[in-house]
Formats: structure tokens, C-alpha cells, sequence
């Protein structure tokens, strides 16, 4: 490139002394088609454009990864996937690169789209935990059951000594569900704690700390605690980071092993499910004490702990109730029918953590069954999924929803033509204002139109790619009991 004042002699030159071409080349010694150029064109400043280059912006994976981050922005935050999870995802459908990688294209992406907060952080005092010392709380998330989102309870205990933690899954935060919940993780960790900090749940709490009182907790919560032998601390009100170590746990638990929402088949597999990834997650290094593992330090804690009593404390709650004229109960704000109620002016209500059980005065079990809150579901927004899946086929697969599909749904949208794929998600998206998708599924054939084409002859279209023995795909479910929960 010339400079500019050579630039401005050959313009002079040409525009003001009119010489030819050839003339002007002559004379300045630079060769003909350079002064042609600064001659005769307009050099006119351009702007800089650098073209973003890599694996992240070049190939499938940073439009994969800004489609999941989308889907994830019209979440809680708390249910969207991080970047380590993003990362593993990605190294599952064969992501090439470095997790150093997608934090930067995140990051990117989040300066782009998102607006910046800023937060005012109160400072707090760093506090040092002895051994056998536990904190509890409760953190909500979901699962997809019966393809249909629940709302889960997860009561997460974690040991601050050790940096363990321990989590079991709960329909409600009632106080029969936070007793059961404190059973089963002494179970798993297997010991007592000897100190248990919580905050003021109402399951535990009747009067929180104030104006020179202590706390004041419930009768039952007292008797559960004298059984198991623990003291139990109770935060100051509006004092969350008295517990902050389970309240990391708590978003610890959500990230890992909530985000997306996994597939469960009942309670049991699902507490299953968490045993089993914090089992895995306490044999890596403590972050501070980095010669020993987690699982090491909680044996180490166990020494500290109190035994587990021989015979486990019985969780209920009883109380008397009378029916309305129609023969109903009222149970966690749901009216039960109970038969022959209209014989007895009372009745013993005894509730458990998921079932409960109408008992004449006589000692008659009038009737029992599982807690109203045990089949509380809430659908998944499957027209407004469709009607993004219509815009943009190719990320049908990458989608946090499309686990969530029915089986021969899924295996019907997994068709590689485009739009193929897209003219059977345009269906599908007229389909489900009418039919939920597990009518959808189990009425498939019925309701799948004629004119859809397959892209093949009349003879290939007998053996169709979703043309499968469903009778036999659907013997294989597990079957489902009174709960609404499946079992195997």
C-alpha cells in the first residue's frame, strides 16, 4: 500500500495534469496497475470486520449451545444449566473442544444479550465447623414424570467439616416430609449429627428468635430431636448465611443433578438416583484439606456422631375430622370422599409423608390412599416448545425438551430430511391444541393425517421408519401404582 502523499502526487497527476496511465507510471516507477488504482477508484476508508473464527462460530456447536441458553433464559434462574453442565452435554454428542472454550463463547454471548445487575454484598464473618455438625434445608426444583413437570422438595443436609452432602426428595415442606426427609439422610450418612442448624420452617419452627426470646420450635420437632439425640440451632430470622454452606449445597444439588430436569420413574428411583451422584461426587479432593477426599473426612466425622437409634421414630400426624354433608374430608386443601362417613360425627385423620388413612373411632379403616399432593403435576408447555422447534428443525435434537418426548413422538421427529421433519412438527403443533401429547402418543395412528407425505414410493411406505411394533415398545414401560408413580 502506497502512503498518501505518493497517493495524492498520481491523483494530481492524473486529475490536474491529465496524464495517461502509462505516462503517470513512467514517471513514479510504480507499475500500471497500481496507478490505475490510486488513480481512477475511490479510496474511501472501510470499516474493520473481523470474522469470528473457531469451532464455536464455524461449526454446529455455538448455535447449539446459544438455542440452549435461550431456552435456559426463559427459566428460573436456578433451573438454568451452567456452564460445566453445558460443557458436559456437549462433550456427549462428540464437542471436540476445551471447556475453556464454551465459558468464552458463553461469556460472549451473555455480555451480547443479557443486561449487567449489580448487587450490593453484605460481608460476613468466615466460620470455622467442627466435625459432626450438620446444616438442613429444603431447595425446590423439578423432574419430569409421566411427561409432566413435578415439583420437587429436596431436603439437602450438608456437613460443613467435610464439605458432604446428602439430599432425599420430598412432595411437600410439611412437617411429616421434613421428618421422613431427617430419617433417610441419617440413614444414608450414617450417624446422628450432634448439632443440626436450619432455618425457621414452620415444620420445625413455631416462634423465631427476637426481642430477647430464643427460638421457640414444635413439640414434635423436640420429641424427634430427644429421640435421635441432637441439638437442634435455629438461624436468626432474615440471617440465610448462618447456613451458608448448605445453601450453596442446595444450588450445588440443582446444577448437577436437576438441570435439565431429569426422567424419573417414582420417589424411589429418583432418592435412588441422588444417593448414587453424591456417593460418586464425595470421592473427589476437598477443596481446602486436599490431601483427603470427602468420603475420608465424613468417616472421619462419623467418630464425632451419634449412634442411630435401634428403633426409628414413627412420622405422622394425627387429628379428628368430621365429614360434610357430601361424605368429604378436607386433606391438604383437597375434599376426599370417604365412604360410610355419614355413620360417624368423627374421625382420626392420620397423614404420613405420602399417605394418609380415615379411621373410625371403633379403629375401622374407612378409607386410605395417597396424599392429594402425591399426583400434583403441572404440564409442560408443549405448544409454545413446537412452535420454536417449527422455526428452527435443527435444534430439535439439541433441545432440553426433546427427552421429555414420548417415545414414537420422538422416534417420528428423529427423521433426517428437514422439512420432513418440519412438516411433521407443523402437525404436531396443530395437534396438541386439541390432545395432550400422552393422548397424542397413545392415539398416534388415529390422529396422524393421511396427506403427511414420507418422501418415499407406495412400497417403501409399508416398512415407514416410525411403522414399529408400539405394542410391544409400550409392554416394556414400567407399570404405574395408586401415586401416580411408576414402578419396575
Amino acid at each position: 500500500m502506497l502512503a498518501m502523499p505518493e497517493i495524492n502526487h498520481i491523483k494530481k497527476l492524473r486529475n490536474i495534469k491529465s496524464l495517461s496511465i502509462n505516462e503517470i507510471s513512467k514517471r513514479t516507477g510504480f507499475c500500471w496497475e497500481t496507478v490505475k488504482k490510486y488513480a481512477d477508484d475511490d479510496q474511501l476508508p472501510l470499516e474493520t470486520k473481523v470474522k469470528k473464527r473457531g469451532m464455536m462460530y464455524e461449526d454446529k456447536w455455538g448455535e447449539i449451545v446459544s438455542d440452549w441458553l435461550m431456552e435456559d433464559y426463559a427459566l428460573k434462574r436456578k433451573l438454568r444449566r451452567n456452564n460445566t453442565i453445558i460443557f458436559n452435554q456437549l462433550k456427549a454428542m462428540g464437542f471436540p473442544g476445551s471447556y475453556r472454550t464454551v465459558c468464552n463463547f458463553i461469556a460472549e454471548w451473555k455480555e451480547i444479550k443479557l443486561d449487567e445487575t449489580n448487587e450490593v454484598k453484605e460481608e460476613v464473618e468466615r466460620l470455622n465447623h467442627p466435625p459432626a455438625e450438620a446444616q438442613i434445608d429444603f431447595g425446590l426444583t423439578e423432574v419430569v414424570h409421566e411427561g409432566t413437570f413435578k415439583d420437587i422438595h429436596c431436603l439437602v443436609m450438608s456437613l460443613p467439616y467435610s464439605n458432604g452432602g446428602f439430599v432425599v426428595p420430598m412432595p411437600a415442606e410439611n412437617q411429616e416430609c421434613f421428618l421422613e426427609g431427617l430419617k433417610t439422610l441419617f440413614t444414608q450418612v450414617g450417624f446422628v449429627p450432634r448439632k443440626l442448624r436450619l432455618d425457621n420452617l414452620s415444620a420445625a419452627v413455631v416462634k423465631a428468635r427476637g426481642n430477647g426470646k430464643e427460638t421457640e420450635f414444635t413439640d414434635e420437632f423436640l420429641r424427634f430431636a430427644a429421640h435421635y439425640g441432637f441439638e437442634p440451632v435455629a438461624c436468626n430470622a432474615y440471617r440465610g448465611q448462618e447456613k451458608g454452606h448448605v445453601e450453596n449445597k442446595v444450588g450445588y444439588t440443582r446444577y448437577n443433578f436437576f438441570v435439565p430436569a431429569p426422567v424419573i420413574q417414582d420417589w424411589e428411583h429418583l432418592t435412588e438416583i441422588l444417593f448414587e451422584h453424591f456417593t460418586e461426587d464425595h470421592r473427589r479432593k476437598h477443596y481446602r484439606k486436599e490431601a483427603y477426599t470427602i468420603a475420608e473426612l465424613i468417616e472421619q466425622e462419623r467418630k464425632y456422631g451419634l449412634a442411630l437409634p435401634e428403633v426409628a421414630y414413627p412420622v405422622f400426624k394425627e387429628r379428628l375430622v368430621t365429614a360434610n354433608k357430601y361424605g368429604e374430608v378436607r386433606i391438604d386443601k383437597a375434599s376426599i370422599h370417604i365412604p360410610k362417613s355419614y355413620h360417624y360425627n368423627q374421625m382420626r385423620l392420620i397423614t404420613y409423608w405420602d399417605r394418609y388413612k380415615v379411621v373410625s373411632m371403633q379403629g375401622e379403616i374407612l378409607s386410605e390412599g395417597f396424599r392429594p399432593y402425591m399426583n400434583k403435576s403441572r404440564e409442560i408447555p408443549w405448544h409454545s416448545i413446537l412452535k420454536n422447534w417449527l422455526r428452527k428443525p435443527r435444534a430439535i435434537h439439541y433441545s432440553r425438551y426433546f427427552p421429555y418426548l414420548p417415545g414414537r413422538l420422538a422416534h417420528y421427529l428423529s427423521i433426517e430430511d428437514m422439512n420432513l421433519r418440519k412438516e411433521r412438527t407443523e402437525w404436531l403443533v396443530q395437534a396438541i391444541i386439541k390432545y395432550d401429547m400422552a393422548e397424542i402418543a397413545e392415539r398416534f395412528y388415529e390422529l396422524l393425517p393421511t396427506n403427511i407425505s414420507d418422501g418415499s414410493s407406495t412400497e417403501e411406505s409399508i416398512q415407514h421408519p416410525y411403522d414399529v411394533n408400539w405394542t410391544m415398545y409400550d409392554s416394556l414401560q414400567p407399570l404405574k401404582d395408586e401415586g401416580g408413580m411408576r414402578h419396575v
